[in-house]
């Protein structure tokens, strides 16, 4: 996994590559390298920054040239032996073990018919010396990111946001609409980008420019297509053995010439993914978190650590515990830097600080149970949604009553959470509502009248179109399944837009390389293929999963409650940040400029100290906008000497 970045017919391009190139140093720190040839009457130029994982010789140096083309490639390419067999089958002569030179030889005698043979994750540029034509390419389900800028017939492209911000010398504009969406659901969908001009590549698709200004798209892939064809599977009777998906998946995902690590909170996903790995790697060893003991105390939070310990002792891995004590003051604008866009999730800190404590360890690569949740049904929202359409069932005046009767009561003490309270105010926010609405209120930070006292009033707009967008991505699929029409949104949205993006980039700042068994085409397209009441059973989410679990794991780590990969939030802001919450409310650039309302915010706090709200989340959020705003409009958050 490496960073890349280029031009193509863009003004001065040898110097803004090299300056691209430059602001990703942290992705790859092994290496460095550029790449310049004519293309019509302009120039491209490629830039790399490698992490060596796979052929740490120089023959898997990039960008890569060979025969007319060159490639700068981030990602790894787990058929890769398969494909390099196939191809030195036809006659293909390899120079080294790279993946990278795979993906070039590929290219180089299917096209863009090779994308969907590609099993991995990868964001990539190659150009075509003889026609100059360059393309750019990213992976099926949106793991690695690869950001874009066009202007007249050239473009500028890169791993990061933040380096196409540096090369633009602060002239790039913020996207409101983009700000309104991430208050909404607390990250920027896959779909928009927080600067105007700036966007992102679209999953499982590919963008070439040609020497005479055309620009041509296509895609390769759509999770609406394998969804609906998952759906037609399961209606002919054919249920996939998932057990031996997620285990080829697994052994596929440690192909590595460095050590191979994974992340073990002690839940299902990653206990599961532990097991097997250490199946095909014995002695492989686990990092995994625990929190302060006030602050685990305060956030009622379940005791992951035991399960973990359990499951390392039983598998005979070598378990690393680190405690998350971290210095949220200093950490938080480090962070919001390297997340290149506001992402409000606090589980971007214990990647990054998992990831720093293996690096420092030697490791390089780690495996995450990213995506299970949301293709199998995991994330308690599933289960309350399909809850809300029986609670609907109930008589009218009982169900205000219950309301009325949960309203009341508080969310926290002076001296803990109190964490069922919290669930049953959520369910109840959402409980009456229609699919679409229910399933977006179920995760996302405000309804449309709260979004709309909270911000600028002439950005009403902006507010409807990012619901409609919502809206028409939920119901752009062919499938009857309630359950999989809600994997299928997340799929789509949540993944791609919270997920993987704060893990590619947190891990990324880390210099080391997270890899994601669940979010891979195979274990996909099982997944889909798995009916929504074999994936909820009664009130037991994920119990497709946990039946295959069941043949390598133990039923009490199986069947443990759901923990979460999370913070605590509210410790954290009833202490450590609670004058810097005072600082942004009262004086900071976003209530300044008027995009957000004082007095709104002002109430938000009042009510999560009262303890009748818990508007921890909202808040943290605000602060991690908050401090991409004043690096956005100033320009120094987009320097990483003052980040780094």
């Amino acid at each position: 996994m490496c960073g890349i970045a280029g031009t193509y017919h863009w003004p001065d391009g040898k110097a803004v590559t090299d300056r691209l190139t430059d602001v990703l140093a942290h992705r790859g720190p092994d290496g460095a390298g550029r790449y310049s040839h004519p293309a019509g009457d302009g120039e491209v130029h490629l830039g790399h920054r490698r992490l060596a994982i796979l052929d740490l010789s120089g023959t898997g140096a990039q960008p890569m040239v060979s025969d007319g083309l060159a490639l700068t490639y981030n990602g790894e390419l787990y058929n890769a032996p398969a494909l390099r067999g196939e191809l030195e089958s036809a006659g293909v002569r390899f120079r080294g073990t790279s993946d990278t030179e795979v993906v070039l030889e590929a290219w180089r005698r299917w096209g863009t018919d090779c994308l969907p043979r590609l099993r991995g994750m990868f964001a990539f540029a190659v150009f075509d010396e003889r026609t100059g034509e360059l393309v750019l390419a990213r992976d099926q389900l949106g793991i690695k990111p690869l950001f874009l800028l066009r202007r007249g017939g050239g473009l500028v492209f890169a791993s990061e946001l933040k380096a196409l911000s540096a090369v633009a010398g602060g002239k790039l504009e913020v996207d409101h609409a983009a700000l309104v969406a991430s208050l909404l659901y607390y990250w920027v969908p896959d779909s928009r980008c927080a600067f105007r001009e700036a966007e992102k590549l679209p999953p499982g698709s590919w963008l070439r420019c040609r020497p005479d200004g055309r620009v041509e798209r296509g895609r390769y892939w759509n999770l609406k297509d394998v969804a609906a064809e998952g759906q037609e599977r399961a209606r002919g009777g054919e249920m996939p053995d998932l057990a031996a998906v997620v285990e080829e998946s697994t052994r596929h995902h440690l192909l590595s010439d460095v050590p191979v690590a994974t992340f073990l909170s002690g839940g299902l996903d990653s206990s599961y993914l532990t097991a097997l790995a250490a199946r095909h790697r014995p002695g492989i060893s686990a990092y995994t978190i625990g929190f302060r003991a006030e602050d685990a105390r305060f956030e009622a939070m379940p005791d992951d650590l035991r399960y973990a310990r359990q499951v390392a002792a039983r598998f005979g891995v070598e378990l690393h515990e680190i405690e998350i004590a971290p210095d949220v003051l200093e950490l938080l604008p480090r962070m919001t830097y390297h997340l290149d866009e506001p992402i409000g999730d606090p589980a971007a800190i214990n990647t990054f600080l998992i990831c720093s404590a293996a690096r420092e360890a030697g490791v390089k690569v780690m495996l995450s149970g990213m995506g299970a949740d949301e293709l199998f049904a995991g994330y308690r929202k599933h289960l309350a949604n399909l809850l809300a359409l029986r609670y609907q069932r109930v008589p009218r005046p009982l169900r205000r009553g219950v309301s009325a009767a949960v309203d009341r009561l508080p969310v926290a003490t002076s001296r803990r959470g109190l964490r069922s309270v919290r669930f049953a105010k959520r369910f109840l926010s959402f409980a009456d509502l229609p699919e679409e609405t229910a399933f977006r209120r179920s995760y996302t930070m405000y309804d449309r009248e709260e979004l709309l006292g909270l911000i600028d009033p002439d950005l009403a707009g902006a507010v409807d179109e990012v619901l409609t967008e919502h809206a028409d991505v939920y119901a752009d699929n062919d499938v009857d399944d309630f359950v999989n029409r809600m994997c299928l949104g997340d799929a789509r949205m949540f993944l791609p837009g919270l997920n993987l993006a704060y893990t590619d980039r947190s891990s990324m700042a880390a210099s080391t390389e997270v890899r994601v068994p669940f979010v891979d085409v195979e274990v996909v397209k099982a997944a889909f293929a798995v009916p929504g009441d074999r994936k909820i059973v009664g009130r037991q989410g994920k119990a497709a999963l946990k039946e295959a679990a069941t043949s390598i794991l133990p039923r009490e780590i199986v069947y443990r409650p759901k923990g979460l990969f999370s913070a605590p939030l509210r410790a954290w802001m009833s202490r450590d940040l609670a004058p810097l919450v005072r600082e942004v409310v009262n004086d900071g650039e976003l209530v300044r400029s008027g995009f957000l309302r004082r007095d709104a915010l002002r109430r938000l706090v009042a009510e999560d100290a009262a303890g009748q709200r818990d508007f921890s989340k909202h808040l943290w959020h605000v602060l991690t906008l908050e401090y991409w705003y004043r690096g956005a409009i100033s320009g120094e958050g987009r320097n990483t000497s003052s980040a780094a």
